[in-house]
């Protein structure tokens, strides 16, 4: 089945995402992608073969037999789909870098976000913003690993849950506009400066840091950037590193500190933009397990209390505070009081609670009717704690005194159960007292009073997001497609006839011409020259085309500095060509 806007939801893991989530899916138009975008991927993806073989974690190279991606051509998001169903995940495209917690609850449902956008050729070894390339080819094949796809799922469980600021998104908008810019092949260098002080501004100034914010370090490190094994030898199974052919050669050199992986990588930053300086080695998928646990029994979701609920007025940011009855109370939390008299157990006990509009009343992440956002537009606030026995009864004015000092006088309309719990009384004419303070006066309206003796859990984000139409914040600010003009659409032709010559077997008597065009019109491309090359290597075939196409690509080689080892890979991958592992593991991907 497919929605207006082309994206398939027959998967059952993306057809369980709520729609908060799926605003984010977009189409793939698999068809914008150019025969220069094919031919990268299969350099990068070839490239990784010859190397990741040796250097990943054992799944790797049999996962992405195993996910159906092709080394030849860019995959299909429903291609991958059909095989990630045979696992219970799925997939989805999106533009871009989206925000971490839409990412993590992604996640959580199983589904991996892949970023559509092709890396350009100028970004082969490492691309700065997130791209098919990373997501297909990177995060894709790990999950085919039964525990670390559970790792994974959990991470994204813990993830959505994670208190994140304001100042967060403001970040995270930062280092996407940065990614988008230095993606750009043309981008001005001064725009880049701007947005890269930018980025390191709202970093010196985003405070203490939110649990989203250490938690995205920690996904930073295993997920995006992890080793594992020992640390004399240990292997690769971040999806950046897997998709980075820069990277991935690089990181396991002496020169990238490594560091025995723990809860301690929360307090190290990162910079998505740029390599990374030190990475962490973990012993199994176990220990990435029992660390995450480690960090989600310290937070808010699982403490609640007064830390948790301090958590929440900290990020001034829409979070839902739990009641032990298991009501659920959304809004912008901007105050608690705390028992002053030290009447409760333990002292510093919070006793009441309030949030600004508007607010929604939820149980087990459903909204409960009449309590939506419109309803608690101007804010929400009750007691915690127990009070004196007394018998509610409706229709009756009550009394009712906290342990804590706080008072509730008014005329009960209707009490609220489910699953035999008091979740809700509702007064009129209602006045509620801390002492001489008015916490609530009868000219407000009808009172809606929360009932639970401790607030059990706090956490991010509306309880029922769909209910409370708390869109996602789906930025505004797109990637940014590269043009092409005339003479774009003329190497591509060539790039798209070396494919059909290399995929058919036939016209080999063209490439001469097709190469003398290409130095002609297109002098700064090398990567067609490497295509022909390989071709004619492979059918041993006009070597005095070949010498002359080998000379160029040697003093490119020598001139270009970012070419040295780019051409260099291209070299050993010929030669790895003719190898039996190279062509069974070539036969073995789907085309």
């Amino acid at each position: 089945m497919k929605a207006e806007s082309g994206i398939s939801y027959d998967n059952a893991a993306v057809a369980s995402c709520p729609k908060h989530l799926l605003q984010f899916a977009v189409n793939q138009r698999y068809d914008d992608y150019t025969s220069v975008d094919h031919a990268v991927w299969r350099f990068i993806m070839r490239q990784n073969i010859f190397f990741l073989k040796e250097y990943a974690h054992k799944v790797y190279f049999q996962g992405l037999l195993n996910t159906g991606i092709s080394f030849e051509r860019i995959p299909r998001i429903e291609e991958m789909n059909d095989i990630l169903a045979k696992i219970g995940w799925g997939a989805v495209a999106v533009d871009g870098f989206i925000p971490p917690a839409a990412f993590m609850e992604f996640q959580a449902y199983k589904v991996l976000v892949i970023a559509c956008d092709m890396r350009q050729i100028h970004h082969i070894e490492y691309t700065p913003a997130p791209d098919i390339v990373h997501e297909a080819a990177g995060h894709a094949p790990i999950i085919v690993d039964r525990e670390y796809s559970r790792y994974l799922q959990r991470f994204g469980e813990v993830g959505a849950r994670a208190m994140q600021s304001k100042k967060d998104f403001e970040l995270y908008q930062a280092i996407r506009h940065l990614s988008i810019l230095k993606e750009q092949p043309n981008s001005d260098p001064k725009e880049i400066e701007e947005a890269t002080k930018l980025v390191e501004h709202r970093q010196k100034t985003l405070g203490e840091p939110s649990e989203m914010a250490l938690l995205s370090r920690l996904h930073w490190w295993t997920v995006e950037y992890g080793l594992i094994g020992t640390m004399e030898n240990p292997k690769i199974y971040g999806a950046g590193l897997l998709s980075s052919i820069g990277e991935s050669v690089s990181c396991l050199e002496p020169h990238v500190k490594k560091i025995p992986y723990s809860i301690d990588a929360m307090n190290q930053p990162f910079d998505i933009t740029t390599k990374q300086p030190q990475l962490f080695v973990c012993r199994d998928f176990e220990h990435l397990k029992n660390v995450l646990e480690e960090f989600a029994s310290k937070m808010a979701y699982q403490v609640g209390g007064l830390e948790g609920i301090n958590k929440a007025i900290e990020c001034n940011n829409v979070a839902t505070c739990q009641y032990s009855s298991g009501l659920q109370v959304t809004g912008v939390f901007d105050e608690v009081i705390v028992d002053q008299n030290n009447n409760a157990s333990p002292p510093r006990t919070p006793i009441y609670l309030h949030a600004k509009g508007p607010c929604g009343l939820a149980f087990k992440e459903n909204e409960l009717q009449g309590h939506g956002r419109d309803y608690h537009k101007d804010g929400f606030g009750s007691p915690i704690g127990n009070w004196k026995p007394i018998d509610l009864k409706e229709g009756k004015k009550t009394k009712l005194q906290f342990e804590s000092g706080v008072t509730v006088e008014g005329k009960i309309d209707k009490l609220l159960e489910r699953d035999g719990k008091l979740l809700l009384a509702t007064f009129s004419n209602c006045t509620a007292k801390y002492g001489d303070r008015v916490l609530f006066d009868p000219s407000w309206g009808n009172y809606d009073m929360a009932v639970g003796d401790r607030i059990i859990s706090v956490f991010n984000g509306a309880a029922d997001k769909d209910a409370y139409n708390q869109v996602a914040l789906v930025p505004k600010e797109r990637t940014i497609k590269v043009p092409s003009d005339a003479k774009r659409k003329k190497l591509e032709s060539l790039y798209a006839q070396v494919r059909q010559i290399r995929e058919t077997k036939k016209g080999y008597e063209r490439l001469g011409e097709i190469w003398e065009t290409q130095q002609a019109e297109h002098p700064v491309d090398w990567l067609l020259s490497m295509e022909i090359f390989e071709i004619l290597d492979v059918t041993n075939q006009q070597p005095e085309l070949k010498a002359k196409i080998e000379k160029f690509l040697n003093q490119k080689k020598a001139q270009t500095k970012d070419l040295t080892t780019l051409i260099g890979w291209g070299f050993r991958l010929v030669e790895y060509h003719k190898k039996p592992e190279y062509q069974a593991a070539l036969q073995a991907s789907p085309k």
